[in-house]
């Protein structure tokens, strides 16, 4: 009977612990899950007799190393920051490896070492990293194998509320981590190319440059540029292509009024506000105004927004962000950390709400003298609080390479990505299954 390790038990696990104890039946598989929260762990594997729940410390090498010693292979579902040290102690007991997360440079120099061990560790195999490479992939090489020149390639995805549940005037709720959607983009230019030429959009102007896509039946979405999009021209072989980017989803008018927090200077989180441990909204943004003695905060809220911009007036209003009663409390508040508590009172998920994940690639290409472009869509719901669209579309990659490891399917060694057919052909094949797939329409330009 083999057995698998994961390492945490948080809301991305959730659809990958529900996998692996569903074809543990079959495999003779043993699936054992640490947290720091044993009742959340016990919870997920609810009773099954292939579940074993842990509550190590698997941020401790002396608690975590002999739990690996006893696996076949380990998932790592910790905070990126931790897989390094994971994958040394695989690497070290010759223990096969998979994290969702991006490949880092300390990772990627492990590659040596992990064919060393003949162990694979496997990255990026969530969603969006994972998902977008492995339908990206599978166009791009349909198109090369047929003779086609790849010219541009765009690149979208976006966690959202499905429509049915949409019902704010940000067209907006948390269906992940409300940090990073309010330190989304900042941190340094956004890099692509288009038509041969470098483009780089600072953070102050990121929420202005975007695209605009209908993907049918579920209606219009706006696209902001990711921060990088160039790393991506080697990981898919087009190096010399001549428009590479990428950019996250956003409902229309969403990025117009996140600018405005932008514009105002409430997404920074490099320095903490005075006084403002104890806070309401209304002095928050007043912090950020200019001092007038008689006119109101909501006064001189409208003269920054300006006319062309008073028609969000009421996206603003209805965040409570002119509340005075509410207090805010925070130890060390920074504008971010503040915009965030504002936020998550209004933006949490009501119980009955379902999210969706949106992912689209555009490709143009030419063949035979001609233009030609295809447009990949994805759209999936998620089924309720626990198997949340973005639960299913991390955690069933991963569940899947799971399989694929442990059945012998994946041949090579090293620090490998999701991108070569034998890899991602099974695991899209499977995602189906799931009612996670892409709808492909290719059309002819003209020249």
């Amino acid at each position: 009977m083999k057995t698998i390790l994961i390492l945490g038990a948080g809301l991305s696990s959730s659809s990958l612990i529900r996998y692996l104890l569903r074809e543990s039946e079959s495999h003779q598989w043993t699936i054992r899950v640490t947290d720091q929260d044993i009742n959340l762990v016990q919870k997920k594997l609810n009773g099954h007799p292939n579940g074993i729940a842990l509550n190590f410390n698997a941020l401790d090498p002396v608690q975590r190393r002999p739990e690996i010693e006893k696996a076949d292979l380990v998932i790592s579902m910790l905070p990126a920051r931790f897989h390094i040290e994971v994958a040394k102690d695989c690497i070290e007991l010759k223990k096969n490896l998979i994290t969702p997360s991006y490949v880092t440079k300390e990772m990627k120099a492990l590659d040596a070492k992990a064919k060393e061990a003949g162990i694979i560790i496997m990255n990026e195999i969530g969603v969006d990293p994972g998902i977008d490479h492995m339908s990206a992939m599978k166009v791009i090489d349909e198109i090369k194998e047929k003779g086609g020149i790849i010219e541009s390639f765009k690149s979208f995805c976006g966690g959202l509320i499905a429509p049915e549940y949409d019902n704010n005037p940000w067209n907006y709720k948390f269906t992940w981590n409300p940090r990073n959607v309010v330190l989304a983009g900042s941190g340094g230019a956004a890099c692509f190319i288009r038509n041969n030429r470098y483009k780089y959009i600072p953070y102050s102007r990121l929420y202005d440059r975007l695209d605009y896509l209908t993907v049918e039946g579920y209606g219009e979405f706006t696209g902001y540029p990711n921060r990088d999009s160039l790393s991506y021209r080697s990981i898919y072989g087009l190096d010399d292509i001549p428009t590479i980017f990428r950019g996250t989803l956003r409902r229309p008018g969403y990025c117009e009024a996140w600018n405005v927090f932008v514009e105002l200077g409430m997404t920074d989180d490099s320095y903490e506000m005075v006084n403002m441990q104890h806070c309401s909204p209304r002095d928050f943004v007043n912090a950020f105004l200019p001092y007038h003695p008689t006119k109101l905060v909501e006064d001189k809220f409208k003269e920054f927004l300006r006319s062309d911009r008073v028609h969000l007036y009421e996206k603003f209003e209805w965040l409570g962000l002119f509340d005075a009663d509410t207090i805010l409390h925070c130890p060390t508040p920074t504008p971010a950390q503040l915009l965030q508590q504002i936020l998550e009172r209004k933006w949490q998920l009501d119980p009955e709400d379902k999210d969706m994940l949106v992912m689209i690639h555009e490709f143009e290409f030419t063949h035979n003298n001609e233009k030609f472009k295809v447009t990949s869509s994805m759209v999936n719901i998620g089924e309720d609080q626990t198997y949340t669209s973005m639960a299913n579309t991390v955690g069933l990659p991963v569940a899947i390479c799971s399989k694929l490891i442990l059945t012998d399917s994946i041949n090579e060694t090293g620090v490998l990505l999701p991108i070569k057919k034998s890899i991602y052909e099974p695991i899209l094949d499977e995602l189906k299954t799931f009612d996670i797939q892409f709808i492909e329409k290719e059309e002819k330009l003209s020249i």
